[in-house]
């Protein structure tokens, strides 16, 4: 039986593992690089610190439905192209709407949550409203798109 405190555990390393993702995205984007290569770069790397099965798997889901995903963010921030969005929120909303529509073990409203918690604290003061919005309005029809996936 697990503890309230394994428990909190877990989500902090969920917490960790997907603002370790959000730098992966970031920094593949800011090198135009491929971010699942860049990912088994460092996964193979001893120069940095290891790299969580959670971050691995938003890396690889996001890499794999990026087309979706980037066809949704487009659909849903109204008025914000995605080459007019901060890079840091296109990283965190692409984590956001993976977790929506793929993970299945990660409620819709944890999902949004923790995007908006990561733009807090990695993004500007207004991106925290910006990615709730977008991520709401995706939320909002997110069974009907899993439906179709």
């Amino acid at each position: 039986m697990s503890s309230p405190a394994g428990r909190r555990g877990g989500q902090v390393g969920r917490r960790a593992s997907r603002r370790r993702a959000v730098e992966i995205l970031y920094e593949a984007a800011q090198r135009s690089l491929d971010p699942v290569t860049l990912l088994s770069e460092r996964v193979g790397s001893t120069a940095v610190e290891p790299i969580g099965d959670y971050t691995i798997s938003l890396v690889e889901g996001v890499g794999a439905h990026r087309e979706r995903i980037d066809e949704l963010l487009s659909e849903h921030a109204q008025g914000w192209t995605l080459d007019r969005m901060p890079p840091v929120d296109l990283a965190v909303l692409r984590v956001g709407v993976y977790e929506l529509l793929w993970a299945a073990d990660v409620p819709d409203p944890v999902a949004i949550d923790e995007a908006v918690g990561l733009a807090k604290e990695l993004s500007t003061d207004d991106s925290p409203r910006f990615v709730n919005g977008v991520l709401g309005r995706i939320g909002t029809i997110a069974d009907r798109l899993r439906a179709v996936l």
